[in-house]
């Protein structure tokens, strides 16, 4: 058995294709199809079944398109409630790809009717003798979160992963390879995630707390505790994902005319610059937003966070950043935005004025700062929580647009970790003609410039 992994690092999740030389199980795959794809044909095999081990709240799935595409077996669970036709998987059925052996195990927790695959090779050779995939179930070093279905859920979920991830290390052999869809930066992971690149069930069985807490209550009082945030778009996947989404829409659109993108910034419609936070500050149309595009990044996880859902969106950048985007932005469901293609922004509507903020860093608010100026922290809660700066107002970035009101009408010095988040709330006050200046530096660079920080001792 070999194993190719799919990584959409944008999103921190991973996607597999499983295969014994000649045919091939594809495993949650985004909805990009197209990279899976490659993968097999790389691999020279046949795509025969394809498998999700839940309705996916992050993304939207390439499951249904990728099985139709290929004449392929879709594996679904038979109590997830869809509106397409499929091979509905009970728990503990095994059914064979190839000469490989896959038995569906059921771990509730993530999701109510949550699996992993458990794969087995009879004849391994040099290759994997079994591999677990785990979804949302069993992470490197954690469990997928359990606050995505409802919150009178949540509780009882978590009780559910605390068993689900024991039955399915009963389930496999130590030396068998896990491979998680989530916990690499996704935000369905909850708790102490690790960043190793792979593992096997008998080392989280060793290490993972929610293998080694021998008090079911206490962890899941752990769990609760460290449940954040997540991103508001969310709520649209799992039901995309229970219709049967469409194949994804990636070319590159005509690029809008000036006059009409002149139109939409007038008429207050989001319009997205991609180039880089300082060049944006620099110079951009009035407007603007921006949303920095870089490989890794999380431009996709923000903007769908921060701005409205379903709303007119307009992609302005360089062909390169504006293709990917497109990409990354169909994986949750934003379909086929329109584009100004151009790395000037002056030239693509040259009747709109173009305007800017300064940037500076954290020795710059120390010097310059006034007193009866603010600074505005959008990081999420728990972070201010830990340590800020003494003073600051905190508004995370995902409720900034709902929440303008509470930032003082001064001058505002806007700060996150690494300066991404602050980009895009400095964008959005300047849109609304606030005093801005984004401070583009790392949050752990601010006590050695000399910035007063209150921490939590805790």
């Amino acid at each position: 058995m070999e194993v190719v992994v799919v990584e959409t690092t944008q999103l921190g999740d991973r996607s597999y294709l499983v295969h014994d030389g000649t045919v091939a199980l594809a495993i949650d795959p985004q909805r990009d199809t197209d990279r899976v794809e490659t993968a097999a044909r790389s691999a020279g095999v046949a795509i025969t079944h394809v498998a999700e081990t839940h309705l996916h709240n992050d993304y939207v799935t390439g499951g249904l398109v990728l099985a139709r595409d290929h004449h392929a077996v879709y594996l679904v669970n038979a109590a997830d409630n869809v509106a397409f036709d499929r091979e509905p998987v009970v728990p503990g059925q095994t059914f064979k790809v190839g000469r490989l052996s896959v038995k569906a195990v059921a771990t509730p927790g993530h999701t109510h009717t949550h699996l992993a695959y458990v794969v087995s090779d009879p004849d391994a050779g040099t290759g994997i003798r079994q591999a677990v995939f785990s979804g949302g179930s069993l992470l490197y070093g954690s469990v997928g979160r359990t606050d995505l279905i409802a919150p009178e859920s949540t509780a009882g979920l978590a009780h559910d992963q605390y068993a689900s991830v024991r039955r399915l290390v009963a389930e496999a052999a130590p030396e068998a390879v896990l491979y998680p869809t989530h916990g690499f930066g996704s935000f369905c992971s909850i708790g102490p995630a690790s960043r190793i690149p792979a593992s096997t069930i008998g080392e989280q069985a060793a290490t993972n707390h929610a293998l080694t807490d021998p008090d079911e209550d206490h962890f899941v009082r752990h769990l609760l505790a460290n449940i954040t945030a997540y991103p508001s778009y969310y709520a649209h996947m799992s039901p995309l994902n229970a219709l049967g989404p469409g194949p994804a829409m990636l070319e590159v659109p005509k690029s809008v005319e000036s006059a009409e993108l002149e139109r939409r910034l007038e008429a207050g419609e989001w319009v997205v610059d991609l180039r880089r936070r300082v060049a944006f500050a620099a110079s951009h149309l009035r407007g603007s937003v921006a949303f920095e595009y870089g490989t890794g990044s999380s431009f996709t996880s923000y903007l769908g966070w921060v701005l409205p859902w379903n709303r007119p969106l307009t992609l302005l950048g360089a062909h390169d950043d504006v293709q990917n985007a497109v990409r990354d932005l169909a994986r949750i469901g934003i379909d086929s935005p329109d584009a100004a293609v151009g790395e000037d922004p002056g030239a693509l509507a040259p009747g709109t004025p173009l305007v800017h903020y300064p940037v500076a860093d954290w020795p710059g608010l120390v010097q310059n700062r006034t007193s009866d100026e603010t600074v505005l922290d959008v990081r999420r809660a728990e972070e201010f929580a830990a340590s800020h700066v003494s003073g600051a107002v905190n508004v995370p970035l995902h409720e900034l647009l709902l929440r303008l009101d509470e930032v003082p009408d001064v001058r505002t010095w806007v700060h996150c970790t690494s300066g991404y988040r602050a980009a895009v709330a400095a964008s959005l006050l300047h849109r609304v003609g606030r005093d801005v200046v984004l401070i583009d530096g790392h949050f752990g660079e601010a006590a050695d410039a000399g910035v007063e920080l209150t921490s939590n001792p805790g």
